[in-house]
């Protein structure tokens, strides 16, 4: 692997740099942890968008440039380092339109990816459900198929976005009647559709991006199968390969980790920056380490996608190691801080516009989305080593 990046790249990112700094400098946003998560913009979506900055590794026929994933990472990279408000496109661009492009018909094509990279429409993901997070072969949602196309009824968990989202992504139980892992299929649903609502949830940091979603006898047309049916499983397989190593699972608080760093090196503790007591310079030291082989891992990925080859295993390892990494972020922050960083945003006396507190109570539940470090911990155990399934 070539450690360096092509002067096309370089000269890339600065593009993108200047242009945050820009959008910075006239107030559009500031800096935020989870951006990409929370940070719902789909006028700044539509600006990356012109800039052809979504589906840039799609094909051109479809309005995609056609470039390499390691030029996306680039991208991502700096929207994350800056904390950009990117969430109304990221999964549309993650994951939903590869997707598309790998198993959706033509018609699906032409009519879905021109509108996400013009940041038109943006998808949300229907996964997880009550019963069925880890475990997702075990969905109860249902698709029962009839004349007219097929009618919806279930519930779907932990849907981030779903209450600003033209689409969602769904995962439901076509054929009750097989083993679990061979009834799924994926389709597509306009969440505008009648019978469908959505409530939100509200998480330890008192944000509102997560949502449950009803379907009540929703009627989708036949058309809205992605792939071929009830063979939904080995699409979501390789999909969740994308899912699990973006930059964000390792940039996803890196405004709170340049803050603390910057934080460490300009306040005093008895005559000295707190960057010199060696304790947190050894916590502090620790941390770029980890945040450094964490990059490293995720470049990896995007260098094994280049090659045409699906990241079994690469991307769980990747994962894994990044949101663990995060989760050391936040508490090392917190001990830095001290009971300032209990303080919220809203608090004139939070420290570091309470990004702190934010990351702490966020990051349990890295090691829970898109797979749990347990389960991702046995993928590479089989995938990665060889290792016996039992």
């Amino acid at each position: 692997m070539d450690f360096r990046f092509t002067p096309e790249q370089e000269s890339f990112r600065k593009e993108v740099r200047d242009f945050l700094e820009s959008e910075m400098a006239k107030g559009i946003f500031k800096p935020r942890c989870d951006a990409w998560i929370i940070g719902h913009s789909p006028e700044f979506s539509r600006k990356i968008g012109e800039k052809g900055w979504i589906g840039m590794t799609w094909p051109k026929e479809y309005g995609g440039q056609g470039r390499s994933y390691l030029d996306r990472l680039v991208l991502t990279e700096e929207l994350l380092r800056y904390g950009a408000p990117v969430a109304a496109h990221w999964f549309s661009d993650r994951q939903i339109g590869p997707s598309i492009i790998t198993y959706g018909t033509e018609e699906q094509k032409k009519e879905f990816l021109p509108k996400i990279i013009n940041g038109e429409i943006y998808f949300g993901l229907g996964m997880s459900e009550p019963e069925a997070g880890s475990d997702l072969a075990a969905l109860n949602t249902r698709a029962v198929e009839d004349e007219n196309g097929f009618v919806l009824n279930g519930q779907k968990v932990w849907t981030s976005g779903a209450h600003s989202f033209n689409y969602i992504y769904l995962v439901v139980r076509t054929d009750p009647d097989v083993p679990k892992h061979k009834g799924i299929s994926e389709m597509i649903v306009d969440l505008n559709s009648p019978g469908i609502s959505v409530n939100p949830l509200v998480d330890m940091t008192g944000g509102r991006h997560f949502n449950e979603v009803f379907f009540d006898n929703v009627r989708v047309p036949k058309t809205a199968i992605i792939g071929k049916r009830n063979e939904g499983w080995k699409q979501i397989v390789a999909q969740l390969d994308y899912e699990r190593s973006g930059m964000e699972r390792v940039m996803a608080n890196y405004p709170l980790f340049e803050a603390i760093l910057k934080y460490a090196k300009e306040t005093k503790y008895k005559g000295q920056p707190l960057s010199k007591h060696p304790l947190i310079r050894q916590r502090l030291a620790q941390l770029t380490v980890e945040f450094e082989v964490g990059r490293l891992l995720i470049y990896k990925v995007a260098w094994v996608l280049s090659q045409k080859r699906i990241p079994n295993y690469e991307a769980s390892l990747a994962k894994t190691f990044c949101t663990e990494f995060q989760q050391r972020l936040a508490r090392t922050a917190m001990e830095i801080l001290g009971p300032y960083s209990q303080l919220k945003p809203e608090s004139e006396r939070a420290a570091l516009d309470g990004m702190a507190v934010h990351s702490f109570l966020i990051t349990p539940g890295y090691t829970l989305q898109a797979g749990t470090s347990e389960v991702l911990r046995n993928i590479l155990a089989m995938r990665g080593l060889g290792l016996p399934a039992a």
